[in-house]
């Protein structure tokens, strides 16, 4: 009796036992296949090379083949549901440290454990049927197959678990198996879509090399045929026609200094002999009447450019810079269509003024245009051209006004006409400042209040309002000393005309002869007979004192208005610093790749007042009219082409064209 309750005891620790044998050699098996290396899969899990590890599960083998079938425990019906429950949950305990599966925890499990294990996990031979139990049905299902994944060491050791469905989703998170997946299921293959563009890769078309005359084409814009804002035709009666360019060439000495500019350029294309004939190639191309350039170096500008421009048909004038300066600025004209009246170097330097103590230089010439024959007895009126390039300097908006003050005295002075008026005007130049900027609403509008102005503001180049010190204007800007007025005009050339002042008659000479002071005996006067030992008689006539009238008139003064500065010149822009087809800004240099426009060319024209006007012409034509101009880029343009210089364009700027229009009129 007792035997017997012994026995009913004993049979369920012995399916524990062999259920605890089971869940531990599947991991010990797992975690030696884990080991390997190797990529090939046999049957339903991959081998292992041989090594240490191998042979042993190799002895162990053999050791069942030895001792037979017939020392298999016999199991219930039940026993594979039990069995195989305890073994996820042994297994589970096993493989959080897998690593300690040693030779001293396989000596707890005898043979007959080693022998039930090796039988249900025998790669060569069916399931053996024991004890009349059918062989397990097989469970189609999808093959287990490794894939390459990136796994911390940590989980070196670990395996999949090759059991049914309910294990692997009682397993999907752990992460012992996050380097395994089931192997996926072929896809039919598809047929690839058809690429709509031949001769493009789908995924990386090949290189195409646009040229960049493409990328960067600028288009004529032609204003000829576009009445102004009276309605009148451009083209009406016979004109004198020429263009105009301004260039800044980016003189060599300037790049040199300032290398860091131009990292994003290939050595080759900022060589100066490759940038000469890109210059000289695009000065022919355009082919302009008027040449107008900036930062041209002097020994470049003797040795080559005026050679070249000269074989062209140019006569040139060259102003280099003050100081120790090695660039100027140059203005060039073809004599077969102008005529040279006077030209004016202007020098912003002034000794002992801090405010005008820079190198900057401008050049101020009157021509003469020449009418064809062809037109009969006509006349045209002088043209004014002034070039400059003006102080960069953000922060010494003061300078700039000061310098942009001096050089519209000078072009008051040059195109003055006798009847008080100016012929047509044409300034151009790198005026280092933005569009909207008060240093170009000055030039525009005429006008500009300056009186506690922060300096850098002036020209809106840089925004230096987060500074705790800014030096700002105060009036008046510059000294009576400079001899320009508030109104950007010499003292001279606003005093009136006097033809009258240095003509004196005899008779009014005569009238001296015998006042008081020509009858006294000068002291010192050395005694010769006959000649200073007489004194002069005074007629009876005469009076002895002449009434000298003082005939020098009074220097007339100028009042200086409060912190304003003016002139009278009336000039606009040629461009409208915007591209409406592209709706971005123009760029006339990109200075750190930061597009801008510091280039300009202002003309002789009135400002319209109305502001309901939606055409681009915002001025009224005068004596001197806008027919045409070159478009300007945008940065994304330029950016396209890898900015400026590029291998088309050798200069940092973009140059600015122009053509006009004069009236000719009759005598």
């Amino acid at each position: 009796m007792i035997a017997s309750c012994l026995c009913y005891l004993l049979l369920p620790a012995a399916r524990l036992f062999r259920a605890l044998s089971d869940a531990f050699f599947t991991c010990r098996k797992n975690a030696l296949l884990a080991k390997s290396s190797s990529t090939q899969v046999e049957g339903d899990f991959a081998m292992a090379p041989r090594g240490p590890d191998q042979e042993e599960c190799e002895g162990l083998l053999q050791q069942w083949r030895e001792e037979g079938s017939s020392q298999v425990l016999s199991t219930s019906s039940e026993g594979p549901l039990v069995d195989k429950g305890l073994a996820q949950s042994s297994l589970a305990l096993l493989m959080d440290n897998p690593g300690e599966q040693d030779a001293a925890s396989e000596d707890k499990w005898s043979s007959r454990q080693l022998s039930d294990l090796r039988a249900a996990e025998n790669l060569e031979e069916p399931f053996p049927e024991v004890l009349g139990e059918e062989p397990l049905p097989e469970v189609e299902g999808p093959m287990w197959a490794a894939v390459p994944m990136q796994t911390g060491s940590q989980y070196t050791d670990c395996a999949v678990l090759p059991m049914g469905a309910l294990a692997a989703e009682q397993w999907e998170e752990d992460p012992a198996v996050v380097a395994w997946s089931i192997a996926p299921e072929p896809l039919p293959q598809e047929e690839a879509p058809i690429w709509p563009f031949d001769g493009l890769g789908q995924l990386q078309p090949p290189p195409m090399e646009i040229p960049y005359h493409e990328i960067l084409w600028r288009e004529w814009e032609d204003f000829s045929a576009q009445p102004d804002a009276q309605g009148l035709e451009a083209g009406d009666g016979p004109q004198f026609q020429f263009t105009l360019m301004s260039y800044n060439i980016l003189a060599q000495d300037l790049m040199q200094q300032s290398s860091e500019l131009y990292l994003h350029c290939h050595p080759d294309i900022l060589n100066w002999n490759y940038r000469f004939a890109n210059l000289m190639q695009e000065f022919q191309h355009w082919d302009p009447d008027i040449l107008c350039l900036q930062e041209v170096q002097e020994d470049h500008y003797w040795e080559q450019l005026e050679p070249s421009l000269r074989m062209m048909g140019f006569t040139c004038f060259y102003k280099r810079r003050t100081g120790c300066k090695t660039d100027g600025c140059a203005v060039c004209y073809k004599p077969t269509r102008f005529r040279l009246l006077c030209a004016s170097p202007v020098e912003y330097f002034r000794p002992g003024l801090e405010l005008l103590n820079r190198d900057n230089v401008g050049l101020v010439l009157l021509l003469q245009p020449l009418v064809p024959e062809g037109l009969g007895q006509v006349s045209v009126a002088p043209l004014c051209v002034a070039n400059t390039h003006v102080l960069y300097n953000p922060r010494r908006g003061d300078v700039k006004l000061a310098q942009m003050a001096i050089l519209l005295a000078e072009v008051d002075k040059v195109a003055r006409l006798s009847d008080g008026s100016h012929c047509p005007i044409i300034l151009c130049g790198d005026l280092n400042s933005v569009p909207d900027s008060p240093l170009y609403n000055f030039i525009r509008d005429g006008e500009l209040q300056y009186h506690g102005m922060p300096a850098w503001k002036v020209s809106g180049q840089e925004d230096f309002s987060h500074q705790l010190y800014q030096r700002k204007l105060q009036a008046p800007l510059w000294p009576r000393s400079l001899g320009i007025t508030d109104c950007c005009q010499y003292f001279s050339s606003c005093h009136p005309k006097r033809a009258e002042r240095l003509k004196y008659s005899r008779d009014f000479l005569l009238q001296f002869r015998f006042c008081d002071i020509a009858c006294q005996r000068p002291v010192g006067l050395v005694l010769m007979e006959g000649v200073t030992d007489t004194k002069p008689e005074r007629p009876a006539a005469w009076a002895p004192s002449v009434l000298e009238e003082d005939t020098l008139e009074p220097e007339p003064v100028f009042p200086r208005t409060v912190g304003t500065i003016q002139h009278c010149l009336h000039l606009t822009s040629v461009y409208t610093h915007f591209l409406p087809q592209h709706g971005r800004p123009e760029v006339t240099t990109m200075p750190l790749g930061l597009g801008t426009t510091v280039d300009y060319i202002f003309f002789s024209a009135e400002s319209c007042e109305n502001g309901n006007r939606t055409d681009r012409r915002l001025y009224q034509d005068g004596t001197l009219k806008l027919l045409g101009r070159l478009s300007l880029l945008s940065e994304e343009i330029l950016w396209a082409a890898n900015g400026l210089p590029n291998p088309f364009c050798s200069s940092d700027h973009l140059c600015l064209l122009a053509s006009f229009g004069m009236e000719v009129t009759a005598p």
